[in-house]
């Protein structure tokens, strides 16, 4: 009897290994500035001043980057949120986790932004694992942007621990008025960090933290609490089937060469092949603003200011968009890319990208597409993994 079980016992602390491994975090749906403004006439103006994003498109390697005003990635629809804490004693902070970014950063105590007297400050006094650097960092989103200063402390996810974590404190907010979250946590590589900075993510790994290199995404479109961010492995029972493995079309971002994008068989974008950003912190699927007009007139969306209306009663009609990636085919129903606003009236969830290069066609996958599908973002071969929700 004690050799069969001593026989067993790799196999057996081997699981538990694994089963440890994995760190789930829940992510929460928030209430978005669509429902809090749609039922006041303050949409459009809010879109106008407020139009930003957190994607990098300049350098990395300069502590300042520029982004032009573009519709917003967050603010639009819907938002994900999970919580961390920072310091010793953890002080916890709401943050959005964005694979479209590098970079952690959250409101200091001595910010001095109207905004950030709604939000969790961090009080770096009150924490004993503190380290202060004098080397400040700025980002500017369009008409909005943070700007501060590089600190390190311990940053925890879950029971996950970061010792000596760079991160950034802001001193001064333009732009995140009324956003349910007080930071942005990046999950992009290391090379993407505006900050220059090792993200969160590759610290766990470097302090063997996590034991694989993988960090996966479930975002639940109807349930409010039942979103999870897995952090070190896997769990199959949140999708169906097999993951489709997607090499990345260049290593150091989490994007992937598309396909094409059709409906009903006649292909209505990325005709030759195209990128794809595969991204968390996007709210819609955006795209280039003369493919996205096509897609809205197939449709029937017409323009009311900044957004594109349909009739409800098409949506049961309107045939599936498909996106085709590494040869596998990604239905996106209609049901899926037509949303009711409080007011009752639909509206289509592509967005046109204001950023569009003549030389090449980008598009970003974001939570409208990921409500469809887990995805898994796997850091030690250089791919994300694709499967159907549950």
């Amino acid at each position: 009897m004690f050799e069969v079980e001593e026989r067993l016992l790799p196999l057996l602390l081997c699981f538990l290994c694994h089963f440890v491994s994995l760190v789930k975090i829940p992510l929460t749906k928030v209430k978005t500035m669509r429902k809090t403004l749609s039922e006041k006439p303050m949409l459009n103006n809010f879109l106008k001043e407020h139009a930003y994003r957190l994607y990098q498109i300049s350098s990395p390697g300069s502590n300042i980057t520029i982004h032009p005003p573009p519709q917003p990635r967050n603010v639009m629809d819907l938002m994900y949120i999970g919580n961390i804490t920072i310091g010793s004693p953890p002080q916890q902070f709401r943050v959005v986790f964005d694979t479209g970014s590098s970079d952690l950063w959250v409101p200091s105590v001595f910010c001095s932004s109207p905004v950030c007297y709604t939000h969790t400050t961090f009080k770096h006094l009150e924490s004993s694992t503190y380290r202060h650097t004098n080397k400040p960092f700025q980002i500017t989103y369009g008409s909005g942007r943070v700007k501060g200063y590089l600190a390190y402390d311990t940053i925890r996810i879950g029971r996950l621990v970061s010792t000596g974590q760079p991160f950034g404190l802001s001193l001064e907010e333009y732009g995140f008025d009324g956003l349910p979250f007080d930071g942005v946590l990046g999950l992009n590589h290391p090379n993407m960090s505006i900050i220059r900075a090792i993200p969160i993510f590759d610290n766990l790994k470097k302090q063997g933290a996590v034991s694989e290199p993988v960090f996966a995404f479930y975002l639940s479109k109807c349930r409010t609490n039942s979103s999870v961010l897995m952090l070190g492995g896997v769990d199959k029972a949140y999708y169906k089937g097999q993951l489709n493995w997607v090499p990345l079309s260049r290593v150091g971002d989490w994007r992937v060469n598309m396909n094409r994008i059709s409906m009903k068989g006649k292909i209505i974008g990325c005709s030759g092949g195209c990128e794809a950003l595969v991204d968390t912190g996007t709210s819609l699927i955006q795209g280039p603003t003369r493919m996205v007009t096509n897609i809205q007139r197939l449709i029937g969306a017409t323009p009311q200011g900044f957004q594109h209306y349909v009739s409800c009663f098409t949506i049961n009609t309107l045939p599936s968009i498909i996106f085709t990636i590494n040869g596998i085919d990604y239905p996106v129903p209609a049901r899926a890319y037509i949303l009711k606003d409080s007011r009752g009236h639909c509206f289509s969830t592509f967005q046109g990208d204001t950023e569009e290069d003549n030389n090449s066609e980008t598009w970003i996958l974001g939570d409208v597409f990921l409500w469809l599908y887990f995805s898994v973002y796997d850091q030690g071969n250089d791919r994300i993994g694709l499967a159907p929700a549950v």
